[in-house]
């Protein structure tokens, strides 16, 4: 009789090893915690202290279901900031103004007064006969105010632009809210007493209801924009001329900068832009009394 071969056996007690081997890696790697995601549109900010229309942090900004502004998260205090209605509604986010209610289009520039930057804007427009408004910073407002002197004496209207940028703002407790904005009211009028302060912009258009129930309840108008070329990114005077000019129509609030970072770009296209805009637009600065 034969001696029976071992060789069937061998290779089934292999595989069954191997089985054996591949569950165990398996199982450890299901009990191995997954690495932190990415959040979705995370970017890195740009430049140290700069100011922008955008948020650097992705989470200070969270859009709602129809994409127009921060969801309802709590404010600081525990409220539901959609729970705080605005007295009444624009045609922007949150029931903020986004256009003129008119044909004449809005020039609008923010996060100033800057010694560098602000006083070539003001030249550019003072070239061409244009008046525009002005979103300023409170502790820029309260470091120059000479400068806020020359907005107003060439007859420019002004906007609270929020103590120090702060894109969180109308998360916070409507109390801290009425204070940011009142301590950037009080900063304006030290330079400028009688001016006349009647519309507040959001940073980074992060509108919730509180932010704009607040700032209506201090007799300021909510103001959004219709055109944003994103300047403060620093695209280059072409980019920002090509946006402005293509993008700009009857009726619009057209956003850019005078601070926050290098402007240069925007003041070389404010040149280019405004006779083109002034071949197609009456171009008027929002009236110190508000929107309608």
């Amino acid at each position: 009789m034969r001696p029976r071969s071992t060789g069937g056996t061998v290779g089934v007690v292999t595989l069954v090893l191997a089985a054996l081997l591949g569950s165990t890696y398996a199982l450890g790697r299901s009990m191995t915690p997954a690495p932190p995601r990415q959040p979705i549109g995370a970017s890195t900010q740009i430049g140290g202290a700069q100011y922008g229309e955008q948020p650097a942090d992705p989470d200070a900004a969270p859009t709602g279901p129809d994409g127009t502004g921060p969801t309802g998260a709590p404010t600081a205090d525990g409220t539901d900031p959609d729970s705080a209605q605005p007295a009444s509604g624009g045609d922007g986010p949150f029931g903020s103004h986004a256009s003129t209610g008119t044909g004449e289009v809005a020039l609008t520039f923010d996060d100033g007064p800057d010694p560098t930057y602000t006083p070539q804007v003001l030249d550019v427009l003072r070239a061409y006969g244009v008046k525009a408004t002005f979103c300023v910073v409170g502790e820029n407002a309260q470091d120059h105010p000479e400068l806020l002197q020359a907005i107003v004496a060439d007859g420019h209207t002004l906007c609270n632009h929020s103590w120090h940028h702060d894109v969180l703002l109308g998360k916070r407790s409507p109390a801290l809210i009425r204070a940011d904005l009142i301590r950037t009211n009080e900063a304006i009028h030290a330079a400028v007493p009688d001016a006349r302060i009647s519309y507040f912009r959001q940073p980074g258009g992060a509108w919730t209801y509180p932010v704009v129930s607040v700032a209506e309840g201090l007799g300021m108008t909510p103001l959004h924009w219709t055109v944003d070329p994103n300047d403060w990114q620093v695209p280059g005077a072409a980019k920002i001329t090509t946006v402005v000019t293509r993008d700009t129509g009857p009726g619009a609030v057209v956003l850019m900068h005078d601070a926050g970072g290098d402007r240069q770009g925007t003041v070389d296209a404010l040149r280019r832009i405004l006779p083109d805009l002034l071949a197609r637009f009456r171009l008027e600065a929002l009236p110190p009394g508000g929107a309608n």
